[in-house]
């Protein structure tokens, strides 16, 4: 019998630099190791990711953090099986970073190396839990994937034929929470910030939008979120952020209007193609009130929920060493030589592959 596929794997798609080794072995992923080495600290006095200093930054930590998953996995270069990185999407000079960086790691190693899709390592994120199914026993499944760069619905499969099926026309989920919480002086990276603040408010204080809610399709809108809660902020309270309860109140109930849309439209497309396997991926995924509102849902339902654990919500190398190693054991795929990043990259439509 072969032995199992191992991937070690390298993400640099914005502002985490991740390197990992993750085993499959019949269906069933093991994460050997998982480092990740992230830059909030640096792009905090900018209130966001600004790409020249991520990509230094990638520079200066890729040594160090390939060093330490393999030395942390317990694994020499002659067991990697293939090699991978992040080739889309994302921010170009970023993706470029890890990517030559892998290429090279390969053509080092004699190793074949296969580019990956950050949006299928999110699709797949949540099987990284020792508890989860293995992906071929699950077959399909709705992934609600939630960050600060992507708001969609998809179908995911197991033989790695995705199809898109809604995503945001404008904002992302996550960067709603993002400028949302810098309107209201709580700092970067804003989301986490933004929602514990929001553990003390009532939801219900304020009324917010629901973009979208009743389009009737699984479209997403966050932008006209944001205009609400800077006009709000301008009546209400001189244009400045208020401190206290009132601050409470406005970061749940802007939570609670974000949270309403993604739940909704998750359900909706749950009962539209009949799935019974929800997974819950992306930064926001880490949201407490939005793994309450879709386990409730999914609760009332009958619906499988499986939620990435949070340290594979955030951008990490182990989803993107799972989706590269289960194409690679699947079907031997691997990249060309001159394979180039694609910062636009996006999930295939019905029957293609990635």
């Amino acid at each position: 019998m072969p032995g199992p596929t191992i991937c070690f794997g390298v993400e640099t798609s914005c502002d985490e630099t991740a390197a990992a080794v993750v085993a499959l072995d019949g269906g069933r992923p093991r994460i050997l190791a998982s480092v990740v080495a992230s830059q909030a600290g640096r792009h905090a006095a900018y209130g966001g990711v600004v790409p020249e200093l991520a990509t230094r930054e990638h520079l200066r930590a890729l040594d160090w953090v390939t060093d330490e998953a393999m030395r942390s996995g317990g694994v020499a270069w002659r067991d990697i099986t293939v090699v991978t990185a992040t080739r889309g999407p994302g921010l170009a000079s970023a993706l470029m970073t890890g990517h030559s960086f892998a290429r090279a790691v390969a053509i080092a190693a004699g190793k074949p190396f296969l580019g990956s899709n950050h949006l299928e390592g999110h699709l797949v994120s949540a099987f990284l839990d020792p508890g989860a199914p293995p992906m071929p026993d699950v077959g399909e499944w709705l992934a609600l994937v939630v960050s600060g760069g992507h708001t969609l619905l998809a179908i995911g499969r197991s033989d790695g034929t995705h199809e898109v099926i809604g995503s945001t026309l404008d904002d992302a989920a996550g960067e709603a929470f993002d400028k949302g919480a810098k309107m209201l002086g709580l700092g970067y990276p804003g989301g986490s910030a933004l929602e514990a603040a929001a553990r003390h408010g009532d939801p219900s204080a304020y009324d917010f939008p629901r973009g979208m809610l009743r389009s009737g399709d699984l479209s997403f809108s966050f932008s006209g979120l944001k205009t609400a809660l800077r006009i709000l902020l301008g009546k209400r309270f001189g244009g400045t952020a208020p401190a206290g309860k009132a601050l409470a109140d406005l970061c749940a109930s802007y939570q609670r209007a974000i949270v309403d849309v993604l739940a909704a439209k998750a359900t909706m497309a749950l009962r539209q193609t009949g799935l019974r396997t929800l997974v819950l991926a992306g930064g926001v995924a880490c949201n407490a009130a939005l793994r309450a509102a879709l386990a409730e849902a999914c609760g009332r339902d009958g619906i499988r929920l499986l939620a990435a654990r949070p340290e594979h919500c955030t951008d990490n190398a182990a989803m993107i060493a799972l989706a590269a190693a289960w194409r690679h054991a699947a079907s031997g795929a691997v990249s060309p030589w001159d394979e180039d990043v694609d910062p636009n990259l996006g999930l295939a439509p019905a029957g293609q592959k990635v």
